[in-house]
């Protein structure tokens, strides 16, 4: 299979604190991939310094065989990577149709730009809140109009912080199906989350991240069964 994604003796701090220590992490392209860990194990520096908004102190991010590693958020974007934070991104003010229309609107224009919104809101179910405020949706109504405005464009790989944080069991089994089948069209996804039912429901294999390190790679029956994953889910502070 093809690397989508090569991170290489991946090194941040930050005041003294380590964020990431000797990170060598490989994602394949088609890879639908979760990363675990308790709460404060460095997941979102993780994806900071993957999306380019952390500089790392020392190793290398390739990303679809080019080296990313010096280059700003905007350029990895440009080249394919899209990501969607754990907090709604969203213009509360602006209608569903408007926040879609900004996020495209450096990417489509006429008729492409038209199209995309209308199959964006078939596939997140928001075809009936087009002209609604995004403020007033519901919370996971917000989500899905978050990852519907990171993948209208239709990424090579895509990046999710904790996507269904908050959600209820309804609006987490919907998610999931939604992700497969971003899958199914050849987006690469890797997922930072805490809710092992979720993470049982798309991945096909999981890392797990503690205290800025690598601390076990595997499907999610290797992991599970790991006998020092559960314990180092015990008592730690939030990243």
């Amino acid at each position: 299979m093809t690397r989508i994604l090569e991170v290489a003796k991946l090194n941040k701090s930050f005041g003294g604190v380590t964020v990431a220590r000797d990170i060598d992490f490989v994602l394949e392209a088609g890879a639908m991939h979760c990363l675990i860990g308790p709460n404060g194990a460095g997941k979102s520096s993780f994806f900071r310094l993957l999306l380019g908004e952390h500089a790392p102190d020392s190793g290398t991010i390739g990303f679809a065989g080019d080296d990313i590693t010096a280059l700003r958020s905007f350029q990895r974007i440009r080249k394919g990577i899209s990501v969607k934070f754990q907090v709604p991104g969203i213009f509360k003010a602006l209608s569903v149709r408007q926040n879609l229309e900004i996020a495209f609107q450096y990417h489509l224009h006429g008729a492409s730009l038209g199209e995309t919104v209308r199959r964006v809101l078939e596939f997140t179910n928001l075809t009936g809140e087009i002209h609604t405020p995004a403020g007033v949706l519901s919370h996971g109504q917000q989500q899905w109009l978050e990852i519907g405005m990171a993948v209208g464009v239709e990424p090579k790989l895509l990046l999710l912080d904790e996507p269904t944080a908050g959600m209820s069991p309804d609006e987490t089994r919907k998610t999931g199906e939604m992700l497969h089948e971003l899958n199914a069209r050849g987006i690469t996804i890797l997922a930072v989350e805490h809710d092992m039912a979720f993470v049982q429901q798309i991945a096909r294999s999981v890392t797990v991240l503690h205290m800025g390190a690598i601390f076990a790679e595997g499907d999610i029956d290797e992991i599970t069964a790991h006998p020092g994953v559960q314990e180092i889910y015990l008592g730690a502070a939030d990243d």
